[in-house]
């Protein structure tokens, strides 16, 4: 065969093997991509169809327990309601354990409860946008004396005060669902829900809430892109009257199934409120000990049939403000102190420091 026909054949052999092995290659890659979209599929779809979260970890009250001279009592409180400051944590814990044994995910809804079950569902409602949603306790904190609960990252986004980074907040658990995961985390049937919740919607402007990951390091879709969710609130359709949204029960770890409803909220004020007491002495004499600190006053407040008395300093502009009151009230030995917030309506007064 002449040298240079042989050459030409030569090379035209190895462009056809190397063409043979990009394809193998090729086919190989796309094998491995399909399986892993599968695997993430079924993460996805399975959790749906099965109503349980990715994720339990261990059911787990606790002993009470003190930090910085303040003690805590986790309980079972299907009666929990009440209002304070919220935080966010996220970056300096995600992929680490949570108290309760799972793996804390700052992209998935969740959060840090001081007292409540782990795991427990609570509705936690922004005071000051009207957005509300279902979020399921998994951690211990925030042990900030000023702050009453602390939301994952996404969580934050969802409720729309990531960038403030606080937001005034009302918490109240969901004693069905929380009972229902509490059984699964422990191993045993659900109990079946006797009561569903609706979800009630009121009219409220049409919005779009979009959050896209702010880190490099943020969650990757399967196209590589970081991720991206919008979620629409719409207002009902039948001329200003309610509107049921249905959200499927323990859905709390599950992005795509995550619903923010909105509805009105009141205005609403920060206070520190000292104390409450049952006698109103005692109310009395704790206001008079404070009272250089801030404007104070008495708010008696009816619970379960006993009336008591509730010492508040205030109102209080920002968050930093009512931090630095709080810290000098306990100064004075007020250890269980908070910060609270106040309707300006009196809705909900049906807590001792809820507003």
């Amino acid at each position: 065969m002449p040298k240079n026909v042989r050459k030409a054949f030569m090379q035209g052999w190895n462009k056809g093997r190397w063409a043979a092995g990009a394809l193998a290659i090729t086919v190989l890659l796309a094998g491995c991509a399909e399986t892993q979209l599968a695997v993430h599929g079924v993460k996805r779809i399975g959790g749906a169809q099965q109503q349980q979260p990715v994720q339990v970890g261990t059911y787990k009250v606790g002993n009470p327990y003190e930090i910085a001279g303040q003690w805590y009592y986790p309980a079972a409180d299907y009666e929990y309601k009440e209002t304070g400051i919220a935080s966010w944590y996220g970056p300096k814990f995600h992929g680490k354990k949570t108290a309760n044994g799972e793996i804390f995910d700052q992209y998935e809804v969740s959060a840090a409860h001081r007292t409540l079950p782990m795991p427990s569902v609570v509705r936690v409602t922004n005071l000051e946008n009207g957005r509300s949603l279902k979020v399921r306790i998994n951690d211990r904190g925030p042990f900030a004396h000023s702050r009453i609960i602390d939301m994952s990252r996404r969580a934050a986004q969802l409720l729309g005060f990531e960038q403030k980074g606080t937001a005034k907040v009302l918490v109240e658990i969901i004693e069905d669902e929380s009972r229902q995961i509490a059984a699964i985390a422990q191993g045993k049937a659900a109990p079946a829900v006797t009561v569903a919740e609706q979800q009630t919607v009121s009219a409220a402007p049409r919005d779009t809430v979009e959050t896209v990951s702010l880190d490099n390091d943020g969650p990757i879709t399967d196209s590589g892109e970081p991720t991206k969710s919008t979620i629409k609130l719409t207002p009902p359709t039948d001329g200003g009257a309610s509107q049921a949204v249905s959200q499927t029960p323990l859905d709390g770890t599950v992005e795509e199934s995550a619903v923010v409803r909105v509805e009105p909220v009141s205005p609403s004020s920060i206070y520190v409120q000292a104390g409450a007491f049952s006698v109103y002495d005692n109310a009395l004499n704790l206001r008079n000990r404070l009272y250089d600190m801030a404007p104070s006053k008495i708010e008696p407040v009816e619970v379960k049939g006993t009336t008591f008395y509730r010492v508040r300093l205030g109102p209080l502009n920002t968050v930093p403000e009512a931090d630095i009151l709080l810290e000098r009230v306990i100064a004075t030995g007020q250890n269980g102190a908070k910060v609270v917030v106040e309707c300006a309506d009196g809705a909900l007064q049906n807590s001792v420091s809820g507003c």
